[in-house]
């Protein structure tokens, strides 16, 4: 769109493209000195763009400021009328009544502020809220790409200049606010009262406004660097800090000195810097604020000959000395104070990346899967961390069905939950493709697709509503009490008292925070759901329960299992050891799979005359009559292998070591 517009533009100017071809010199000369992009036009860019985003804001914000405009406008003009028409012309309850509607015009004042004041919150908490996420996301970014520690700068940028900025822009808005409708008052009035008292009133202003905004940009400048050394000595205090025991072993003390007291004389002299130019701006002040009163005064013969009346001047007067010389001090001192101060902490958050956008919602375009179509596919998937690195996973295929049962087990450290982590998308493949419902894996799809449960479960203080109900906020009450009876939720609920009771979760017991993290994912009922060790707090029973009350549901269920009756309720198991990896049936494993046989357990009897029968699962010689019905026991082999027996039966040994898969 753009590129037509400028071919249409070149188009309808020919003679400008010969014009330029004939000027290379002024054109090289424009190219070898570009326009300077200073903090200033830096801030600007980023502002415009964030108050166009609020002009109704800044609209409302100016129509309560409309009041102090009729307050300022009155002021003056009632004194005037209240001399020429009333008092000196021998009227005084005419000259009371203009002093009374000077004083009436204060009233409205009250509610002005409080409207002001509150359109000033929608404009100065957005700014602060994007500060502190543009320096989240540098200080992220950061430990991502391994660019350097930015711990200090973020933490500087989090806690001190988004405040800095937070209150300097609050000051700012409602003093330059003020000014614009106290001199548009102020300056109506004059006009009102006689077009001469402009000529003695304007010049000293606007040179004085000259004068104040040229001394900003190297103001600024000033305390940029202040800032810089402000926050170079503050890393490098952090950094002595935290090694003063290397330094005294390594005996640079001196060394470590040095480099304070050079940082500190930086510091300095960018502060001594900032306070000369702060000279400039006090003489800039004077010249606003004191001269025109005084040249008014200078010139009050010549304009009384002139037909200025008493009055009149009087009520320049109250104009000057009560509403545009505090005005404009006050705008000066912000400017001159915070102004460059503000605008140097912003620039030093221009740089910053921006917050990361809201993943775009799932495209209506897209057509459904066809029927039958897995949920979720792994095909020649690798993964290492890093690139010299074994592989954890090495050229694993895998197909996850709609309603399936996957337990996956494994010795630990075998990369259970980091095929858990390459499933759910948060970790990229080194190798191979993961599909989700027979598309490339997106992150828009990620909250619409699969729902992962890590073994420490996040619960938020809030209400347990809230807490259930964060994957899915519009879930119901009914929907709601389903939940909590299918995965047993009734303790906890009855020990809190109501949904709407307050959560802490400092004083909810590692499996209560489970069954929270658990019953919010069984409300969203994503299509893929991945439990990695989600239930490793609760009980068997518990255990059960939830896992029974997920099987029933329709989405594909996979389960990290730590516990081997967690994988038999499973209709497949995946077995890793690393990158070899075994998948099958419960008892397809027991035959083919000896690292599943040695994690199930599968005991076989000392005596070498016993029949090979004897190892399979319920065939154990008088095993299940000595005992009865009832769990297997766990015992402690020597070396420390866990063994699983029936109680006192004959002497049984574990099978020998896993092979290779």
């Amino acid at each position: 769109m753009a590129h037509s517009q400028r071919e249409e533009q070149h188009e309808a100017h020919p003679r400008r493209e010969e014009q330029h071809e004939a000027h290379p010199r002024r054109d090289a000369q424009l190219d070898a000195h570009p326009r300077r992009d200073t903090s200033l036009r830096r801030v600007g860019r980023e502002a415009r763009p964030f108050l166009r985003a609020r002009t109704g804001v800044v609209l409302r914000l100016a129509g309560w400021s409309l009041l102090e405009f009729a307050q300022t406008f009155l002021g003056g003009f009632g004194v005037a009328r209240a001399l020429d028409d009333g008092f000196l012309a021998g009227r005084p309850p005419t000259g009371l009544l203009w002093l009374a509607v000077a004083a009436v015009a204060v009233l409205p004042s009250v509610p002005a502020a409080r409207g002001v004041f509150g359109r000033l919150a929608d404009l100065v908490e957005p700014l602060r809220d994007g500060l502190v996420r543009r320096a989240v996301s540098r200080a992220l970014s950061g430990a991502l790409d391994g660019s350097g520690d930015v711990s200090t700068r973020s933490l500087s940028q989090v806690t001190h200049q988004s405040e800095i900025a937070r209150d300097g822009w609050a000051g700012l808005v409602l003093t330059l606010r003020s000014f614009v409708f106290t001199v548009a008052g102020a300056v109506t009035g004059l006009l009102a009262l006689s077009p001469a008292l402009l000529l003695i009133v304007l010049p000293p202003l606007v040179l004085g406004s000259a004068l104040f905004l040229g001394t900003l940009p190297p103001m600024a400048a000033r305390q940029r660097d202040y800032l810089a050394a402000d926050e170079a000595y503050a890393a490098h205090a952090g950094r002595v800090a935290a090694s003063v025991r290397d330094i005294a072993a390594a005996g640079t003390a001196e060394r470590t000195v040095a480099e304070s007291r050079t940082l500190a004389g930086a510091q300095l002299a960018a502060s001594r810097s900032l306070a000369r130019w702060s000279g400039v701006r006090v003489l800039a002040l004077a010249v606003c604020g004191r001269f025109p009163p005084l040249l008014l005064l200078l010139g009050a013969p010549w304009l009384l000959r002139n037909g200025l009346t008493p009055g009149e001047l009087v009520g320049a007067l109250t104009y000057l000395t009560q509403a545009l010389a505090p005005a404009v001090q006050a705008l000066m001192t912000m400017l001159g104070t915070v102004g460059g101060r503000l605008v140097v902490v912003l620039d030093r958050f221009t740089d910053a990346p921006p917050p990361p956008a809201e993943d775009p919602p799932p495209s209506r375009d897209v057509a459904p899967p066809p029927r039958g179509t897995p949920v979720a596919e792994l095909h020649e998937v690798s993964f290492a961390y890093g690139p010299g690195a074994h592989p954890v996973l090495d050229r694993l295929s895998l197909t996850i069905g709609a309603g399936e049962h996957l337990a996956v087990v494994g010795p630990s450290g075998s990369g259970k939950s980091t095929l858990a982590a390459v499933l759910a998308g948060t970790e990229r493949p080194t190798g191979g493709a993961v599909r989700w419902r027979g598309r490339p894996v997106r992150p828009a799809d990620a909250t619409s697709v699969r729902v992962l449960l890590p073994q420490h479960a996040y619960v938020f203080s809030g209400s347990l509503r809230d807490n259930l109900r964060y994957l899915r906020p519009d879930a119901r009450d009914r929907e709601i009490a389903a939940m909590v009876d299918a995965l047993g939720l009734e303790t906890l609920l009855s020990r809190l008292g109501s949904l709407d009771a307050a959560v802490e979760p400092d004083r909810l017991s590692q499996g209560e925070r489970q069954l929270v993290a658990l019953g919010r994912a069984y409300l969203a009922a994503p299509p893929l759901l991945i439990l990695d060790e989600a239930t490793s707090r609760l009980d068997p029973a518990a255990e059960t329960r939830a896992e029974l009350a997920f099987g029933a549901l329709p989405g594909a269920l996979v389960v990290v299992a730590h516990r081997l009756s967690s994988a038999r309720r499973a209709g497949r198991i995946l077995v890793m050891d690393g990158p070899r990896t075994q998948c099958g049936t419960p008892d397809e494993l027991l035959r083919s799979c000896a690292l599943y046989r040695d994690l199930a357990g599968l005991w076989e009897p000392e005596d070498t005359g016993a029949p090979e029968e004897a190892g399979e699962p319920g065939e154990q010689d008088g095993a299940g009559e000595q005992d009865g019905a009832g769990e297997p026991e766990e015992r402690e082999e020597p070396g420390g292998a866990v063994g699983i027996g029936r109680g006192k039966g004959r002497g049984i040994r574990s099978t020998p070591p896993p092979s290779p898969v």
